[in-house]
């Protein structure tokens, strides 16, 4: 299967994806994950990014466009990917078309707002694994040092809410660009990470 997740910030794409990669073997592509890699290693791109990303801000197309592509090509893709995360714009989404990377089902997440800000707030990443936890849905395992568990700038409250404008403004007409294409399935995003995980492969089975 061929997968993209759709959804507003803190929908649990990435937490899902993380599942799925787990029970099914597939391979989970996140754009912001890519990004924050190029940012670490400062590479060019990454050292562009960073300023958007710093502001809850969507960086640029064609960036992130040459990352994602250039990642779904890996040998390690032929067996089935979630992108998570990507496209984020009408833009990005005929850029995948023009690049013929195939896609057969948009889960599109459906959240409330007020969720999404507790879920936000609440995120942290273990600055060593790389692994999201969150101190009101899930916690880190005990023994966790507090000092590696650190929170995105793009986590903190004033770009939480920047992020969701953004979301509505730019990303939401992607529900109709794959409603039209046949490819849109809706998922209820709220509850457990087990239910939600069990409405997804209901409705990509």
């Amino acid at each position: 299967m061929k997968l993209i997740f759709l959804g507003p910030p803190g929908a649990g794409k990435g937490t899902i994806s993380q599942r799925l990669v787990r029970k099914e073997g597939m391979v989970q592509i996140s754009a912001g994950d890519l990004l924050r890699e190029a940012v670490k290693k400062q590479t060019a791109l990454g050292m562009k990014a960073k300023s958007y990303m710093e502001k809850g801000e969507l960086v640029p197309d064609q960036l992130v466009i040459d990352l994602m592509v250039e990642r779904v090509r890996r040998p390690d893709c032929k067996r089935g990917f979630i992108l998570d995360g990507f496209p984020r714009t009408i833009a990005q989404a005929e850029a995948l078309q023009r690049n013929k990377i195939p896609i057969d089902t948009v889960v599109n997440f459906t959240v409330a707002e007020e969720t999404l800000i507790r879920r936000l707030s609440g995120r942290r990443m273990h600055r060593i694994t790389g692994e999201i936890f969150n101190i009101h849905t899930l916690p880190p395992p005990p023994g966790t040092k507090e000092a590696d568990l650190i929170q995105r700038p793009d986590d903190k409250p004033e770009a939480i809410k920047k992020r969701i404008e953004v979301y509505k403004r730019e990303t939401l007409p992607l529900i109709d660009f794959y409603e039209r294409e046949g490819k849109l399935v809706n998922v209820d995003g709220e509850g457990s990470s087990e239910k939600v995980l069990q409405g997804v492969l209901k409705a990509i089975a």
